[in-house]
């Protein structure tokens, strides 16, 4: 197993954000964890990442406990984030931004790492030295999950990928992210988009108010009444 959530609870002050919660994600696995607008899918994988602290349970990654070590410590051990929102470096280049996420690595690896990345996202190597901000929504998005795939990730966490995209370059991140996982990295996936996560995902959970009140294939979730009267619009 890559990675084992076990019994997490999270909290912002007195609000109870996340209750109870245990995931696990095998290798080669894509596992997505969909849910409503503030049902505390971002705060798991924030605290997964080590932004947050649960008061219970534990984080276990490869078989090392992770609950406390700092988040630049859990990057190097080979878990890399993807924000919500994109949350690139605004007034440094694409280049630049990329070289950022390869703080982790030994420099003299940077430009083989950069070279892979760009044969993954052709768009980016265009533009490596047009300044970030000045990139579309879906640019931005490449940039953002090329950034952590400078680190080396063994396991890539993803929060909202399609969040404000067209619909063709939803389709068009999806695809990316089919490809990164056949290319050896294992995908935790946090998507409002519940019909495209689940299609591609190879096991799911649903969290509601902060725990997680379904699981199971992404397949079944897709085919079961509940889910998609609630998730699917229909």
């Amino acid at each position: 197993m890559l990675l084992k959530v076990d019994d997490i609870n999270v909290y912002y002050g007195a609000i109870h954000a996340v209750k109870g919660v245990s995931i696990e994600v095998n290798e080669g696995e894509i596992v997505t964890l969909i849910g409503a607008n503030g049902a505390g899918k971002s705060t798991v994988l924030k605290t997964i990442s080590g932004l947050l602290r649960s008061r219970t349970g534990g984080i276990y990654f490869q078989d090392e406990n992770i609950s406390s070590l700092a988040s630049h410590k859990i990057v190097e051990r080979g878990l890399a984030q993807v924000p919500e929102g994109r949350r690139i470096f605004l007034q440094m280049t694409v280049q630049e931004n990329l070289e950022m996420g390869a703080y982790t690595q030994p420099s003299g690896s940077i430009e083989s790492t950069m070279k892979k990345v760009f044969a993954q996202f052709p768009r980016l190597q265009e533009r490596c030295r047009q300044i970030a901000g000045t990139l579309s929504g879906g640019e931005q998005q490449m940039l953002v999950m090329g950034r952590a795939l400078m680190s080396h990730p063994k396991l890539l966490m993803l929060d909202e990928p399609s969040m404000g995209l067209a619909p063709i370059l939803v389709e068009q991140i999806f695809s990316i992210i089919q490809a990164l996982n056949k290319e050896g990295t294992s995908i935790l996936l946090v998507e409002q988009n519940a019909q495209m996560a689940l299609s591609i995902a190879d096991r799911a959970y649903v969290l509601e108010t902060g725990s997680i009140s379904v699981s199971g294939t992404g397949r079944e979730l897709i085919e079961s009444d509940k889910i998609r009267k609630a998730y699917l619009g229909g």
